[in-house]
């Protein structure tokens, strides 16, 4: 009898998946019969479809929205690890722009280091970093610790793509020191930094406050190698830029509803981000291709840090005025936002920000806009710069209908967000881009 191996391995995943969120504890040695499983399976999924990116992987990233950062300090506003991820990775390409020119230097590395170290810290949220980096100067500990980190996320991550598999798994155990992870360490760097100043603030005498300071300011010099730091270090204007990022962590989504967790913009544009490089995966896109994917998620809604999230029933409400707002958008940004970065690269910024859910490629160092199904036949290579924007758009809807699910399953009785939730399910029924139905992964969730 031929097995269905993607059907008995998926519904695997499932059953973690609801375990694990409930209060049973899933042994070690289930999480090893798993992942036999998923390994005796992988020969034949390569021999079946492609296997779509699942619920339970999609919710285990969502998971950081959750997470409350500093939780045994007062803080003046709550903090959470999915804004402060997406603000690092923000940092991230303030710093490897600087960087890009040098031969060692991987963007396809620094956003996959990226998600790699979130999910790590998704698991090992109950470590405080410093408890956690006292583990990693024992060696052999951390190699133990992360080979269980494995074992947690192997159900989740093997299946959907062996190939990036393998590359969480030597991420985490190549401990090299190389020009892509010191440029993520130091937007990681920046980025705690930056919400500790917020923190001293209300804590001017708190337990740990001056140690913690005094670590910070020490962990800056070692960083002044990479060109990123030292500009930030002497322009206010670069400053300025990381500041109005980082505001985009106090701007809540359906602020006007009830909704647990509640999500930041920024704490979403990374969701995005994260979901758009995934589905690039899928579809095999080039390398430029999920890089630019990626990034226009990360910065899609930074004209919000201008005009505030505005939902959609508001900008529907006048003829027009979708529009109108998004013309105000664009002047705001020229004037306030895109002034603050070196010229060079406000042309990609605007990719980024504006327009952000066409379809382009750049031929002859114009911008043309194509369909995303034209990217799939005929530019999907690193020459043409492509972006995908329908497919960017698919993220975003993903992840605003995760986020209304999520809500209503956690106690939220607005009609708005299940208006919302069967608005999103049902605008890609049997839609596809290439290889990748779309409304299967919905389906999913039903």
């Amino acid at each position: 009898m031929l097995v269905n191996w993607s059907y008995v391995v998926n519904e695997l995943v499932w059953i973690i998946d609801k375990v694990s969120s409930t209060t049973y504890i899933i042994h070690s040695e289930d999480l090893k019969l798993a992942a036999d499983i998923l390994k005796e399976a992988d020969w034949s999924v390569k021999h079946e479809e492609r296997v779509m990116i699942r619920k339970a992987l999609l919710l285990k990233l969502f998971q950081a929205a959750y997470m409350q950062r500093w939780n045994d300090k007062l803080r003046p506003v709550d903090l959470y690890e999915l804004d402060k991820q997406g603000h690092k990775m923000t940092i991230a390409y303030f710093i490897g722009k600087f960087e890009e020119n040098r031969n060692s230097f991987n963007w396809v590395e620094i956003i996959e280091g990226g998600i790699f170290e979130l999910l790590q810290r998704i698991v090992l949220t109950d470590l405080k970093p410093p408890i956690l980096y006292r583990i990693k100067e024992d060696s052999q500990k951390y190699q133990e610790l992360n080979e269980w980190v494995c074992l947690q996320l192997e159900p989740y991550i093997q299946l959907f793509n062996n190939d990036l598999w393998q590359r969480f798994k030597d991420y985490l155990f190549d401990t090299e020191d190389n020009l892509n992870r010191r440029s993520l360490a130091a937007a990681h760097f920046y980025a705690t930094s930056w919400e500790f100043a917020i923190l001293e603030r209300a804590n001017p005498r708190g337990f740990e406050m001056d140690e913690i300071r005094r670590k910070l300011d020490s962990q800056q010099e070692k960083y002044y190698d990479l060109k990123g730091i030292q500009q930030l270090a002497l322009h206010s204007k670069y400053r300025k830029f990381v500041d109005l990022c980082g505001e985009l962590r106090f701007q809540i989504r359906w602020s006007h509803i009830h909704r647990v967790p509640k999500t930041s913009v920024m704490g979403h544009q990374l969701f995005v981000a994260i979901i758009s490089y995934l589905l690039s995966l899928h579809l095999n896109a080039c390398s430029r291709r999920r890089i630019n994917n990626y990034f226009t998620g990360i910065f899609h809604d930074l004209p919000e840090v201008m005009t505030k999230d505005i939902s959609s029933p508001i900008k529907g409400a006048v003829p027009g005025l979708d529009k109108l707002i998004g013309d105000i958008e664009t002047d705001l940004m020229e004037r306030e936002v895109y002034s603050l970065l070196p010229k060079k690269w406000r042309r990609q910024i605007r990719y980024f920000t504006e327009k952000e859910f066409t379809d382009f490629v750049i031929i002859d160092g114009k911008i043309q806009e194509v369909t995303s199904q034209q990217i799939v036949d005929s530019y999907n290579d690193d020459r043409y710069e492509p972006r995908d924007g329908t497919l960017i758009k698919a993220a975003d809807d993903l992840a605003a209908f995760i986020e209304a699910s999520v809500g209503i399953d956690n106690g939220s009785s607005s009609q708005e967000l299940v208006d919302a939730k069967v608005q999103k399910r049902d605008k890609y029924k049997g839609v596809k881009i290439g290889n990748l139905d779309l409304s299967a992964i919905y389906a999913d969730f039903n």
